[in-house]
């Protein structure tokens, strides 16, 4: 069987055809989403790439070298920050004196093109799409900017919610999801979509109203609407809610 042709009228002008099957995108289908939600580290980049375990490491090095805090200490300190907190970073806030600035600059001063590449198919996929896309991260925007940059997709994104607009909160706490509205200039959450490699956010994002999509995985188990693990699958989730 043939796919059935392309509604080109969902899609910018600058959409590829060749980008996209028109197998994963629904005929003639009714857009209801206004508004996407992207989740940054080991979403919009493979998790594969070794970038974010390496940001990692440099969280625990910043703790012993800049704060002084014992080696031995660290691993179980970052697992209850991240557990009670939602972040190292907010943890220590929370529990000790952090120049946050510092913080934020010292763990992301690595070379990103040493772990991330630009992806032509997420590239054709992120300019078909006829929402208004935003970046929602507990990164901060220097962070964002820089990975957006390398991976070619700036002009896919219309804002960056990082973790310095959210404070004092963060992905998953509720409050979090507020403000990312807000931004967004969004009232009704269920017109948009959260896409987050972490179930508990996809979780907290589904609990908050709107349509959580967990990246990377290949079942929910209930906390997400959906999955995502092939970019060329998101033009079907975006449009399949109006089908």
């Amino acid at each position: 069987m043939k796919d059935p042709p392309i509604n080109i009228f969902l899609f910018p002008t600058h959409y590829s055809l060749f980008s996209v099957p028109s197998s994963l995108i629904p005929y003639n289908c009714a857009m209801i989403f206004t508004t996407i939600f992207f989740d940054l580290d080991d979403t919009l980049y493979p998790a594969a790439s070794g970038l974010w375990p390496a940001l990692k490491a440099r969280m625990s090095q910043y703790m012993i070298e800049r704060m002084r805090i014992p080696v031995e200490d660290v691993p179980g300190l970052r697992e209850k920050y991240f557990r009670e907190y939602g972040t190292t970073l907010r943890g220590l806030q929370a529990m000790h004196k952090v120049d946050t600035q510092d913080f934020l600059a010292y763990v992301h001063d690595v070379k990103l093109t040493d772990y991330i590449q630009p992806d032509p198919l997420q590239q054709s996929v992120l300019a078909s799409l006829p929402t208004r896309n935003f970046i929602f991260t507990n990164s901060d925007v220097n962070h964002a900017r820089r990975v957006l940059k390398v991976l070619q997709i700036e002009e896919y994104f219309a804002d960056i919610v990082d973790v310095t607009r959210i404070d004092p909160y963060c992905k998953p706490n509720p409050e979090s999801f507020a403000l990312a509205l807000k931004v967004a200039g969004e009232s009704n959450p269920s017109k948009c979509i959260m896409i987050d490699d972490l179930p508990t956010t996809t979780k907290a994002a589904k609990a908050r109203g709107l349509y959580s999509i967990l990246f990377g995985a290949a079942v929910s188990n209930g906390d997400s609407d959906a999955t995502l693990s092939d970019w060329r699958q998101l033009p079907a989730l975006v449009n399949r809610k109006g089908s």
